[in-house]
């Protein structure tokens, strides 16, 4: 009817502009901008209308100078979500070369951790732990100190006993050692965090947020509960949930 051919081709393109529509929506979502996502959809399809289905050629013209200043705009306001994605995209590729760890090794510290939240919970020590994905999270243990130690329960206990040192911030492993502690997170800005969650939650949820292969786990001082941040989310867990998700971040298959 309006002459148009459809193959594969047309497919394949459908499709991969639904990829970045979508990529690009979760990464405006975890940025507290979905709004802006909308617009810039809208102005799409409108500039879309003008150039290709009325032929507008002045109308056009415009809408594309509007386009081509408006990517740099977001480019330099969303710098370091943009970052984050790329990052995220690189760390799915050079994973696959790094998927066969120590089991022996990371079912030992998957132990001590769980060991060591089940104490404080019992305790009702607030306690906040990341175990990082691909990328060790330098900029944020860069706000703590290092100690560069091996995991132990003991040593978690005591870097959150209350009123030491290193109590107060995020203890960050990376790898099989204890990387840095006393570290400060990003807080999320998400609106409909249940009350019950404090502070360490929302650093746990803004951390999620920013780094998406990581795993944050918070022992609640008021409650004792253990909760879990990953991808933007976060709930309360049981000690075979912890285990299972703590397998699944330090690459062991659960048993």
């Amino acid at each position: 009817m309006f002459g148009f051919e459809f193959g594969i081709k047309d497919i394949v393109d459908i499709l991969l502009v639904a990829l970045i529509l979508y990529e690009t929506f979760r990464l405006l979502r975890r940025s507290g901008a979905v709004n802006l996502f909308w617009g810039i959809l809208a102005f799409i399809i409108a500039w879309l209308l003008v150039t290709m289905v009325f032929q507008l050629e002045l109308t056009g013209a415009l809408f594309e100078r509007i386009i081509s200043v408006g990517a740099i705009a977001l480019i330099v306001i969303f710098q370091e979500e943009i970052r984050g994605f790329f990052y995220r995209v690189g760390a799915r590729f050079s994973n696959w070369g790094h998927l066969r760890r120590r089991g022996e090794q990371a079912e030992q510290d998957v132990d001590q951790i769980v060991m060591a939240c089940e104490h404080m919970s019992r305790s009702k020590t607030g306690a906040l732990i990341v175990i990082a994905g691909g990328n060790e999270l330098k900029e944020y243990a860069d706000t703590g100190e290092y100690i560069d130690a091996a995991i132990s329960t003991s040593l978690i206990e005591n870097i959150f006993f209350k009123n030491t040192p290193l109590h107060d911030g995020a203890l960050i492993i990376v790898g099989h050692r204890l990387y840095a502690a006393a570290c400060i997170l990003p807080v999320s800005k998400q609106t409909d965090i249940p009350k019950q969650f404090g502070l360490r939650h929302r650093a746990a949820l803004g951390l999620s947020e920013k780094s998406s292969d990581s795993t944050a786990i918070v022992v609640s001082e008021e409650t004792g509960h253990v909760a879990v941040a990953k991808e933007g989310k976060i709930r309360n867990v049981t000690r075979d949930e912890l285990i299972q998700i703590l397998s699944s971040a330090m690459a062991l298959k659960s048993k």
